[in-house]
């Protein structure tokens, strides 16, 4: 058992290890759309299913509340937490549309959805990236393995963060690592924090 443990901590440490060669230029293109979109009193609406709708709503209280300095909440939405919209648009709708209707009824031009799914193939985190198109809204896709279909949908002005591995397990941790360096750019960019 202690070996399986320490495996885990080692293939953890391999796959962060690996990424930070990967990730950074995606990861400071997003933290910038993010920083302009806040300095033009946009919002960051954000989804994910399971453990991806936990990152989600702990990335929208990053942003609402603090990362690890204090300042004033910067405005961003998990779509995953109201329980009363999204079971009626469930029940009255379709599931895959959980999302996109709240993106079509949320967002506006200049805004950003992040959608995050470790596979990239969720139907209702398709649907709402095509919703935030529809919008004028940039997407910020977090995904894992080869990108899915959410990859193949993204435009230019959108910013994929793929973690090109198998495990959903360490692509979760590589997603939270991300959200924590998108959360702690925005601060440093706005309270004029030294590196």
């Amino acid at each position: 058992m202690i070996d399986r443990i320490i495996e885990q901590f080692n293939e953890s440490a391999r796959l962060k290890l690996d990424m930070s060669d990967l990730l950074p230029p995606a990861i400071a293109r997003a933290a910038d759309q993010i920083l302009q979109c806040i300095l033009r009193d946009g919002k960051i609406l954000t989804c994910g299913n399971g453990g991806s709708a936990a990152d989600a709503q702990h990335f929208a209280s990053l942003m609402v509340n603090r990362y690890e300095l204090d300042r004033p909440g910067l405005a961003a939405i998990a779509l995953s937490t109201d329980s009363s919209v999204l079971t009626s648009i469930a029940n009255d709708d379709a599931f895959d549309q959980i999302f996109a209707r709240q993106v079509s009824a949320l967002g506006h031009q200049g805004d950003i959805l992040l959608a995050i799914s470790t596979s990239g193939h969720s139907p209702n985190i398709l649907a709402a990236a095509e919703a935030a198109r529809r919008r004028d809204m940039t997407v910020i896709a977090l995904t894992g393995r080869d990108g899915g279909g959410l990859a193949e949908q993204l435009s230019d002005h959108d910013v994929l963060i793929c973690v090109p591995a198998d495990s959903t397990a360490r692509i979760h941790e590589i997603h939270l690592l991300t959200l924590h360096c998108l959360c702690d750019a925005v601060d440093s960019a706005l309270l004029g924090v030294e590196t």
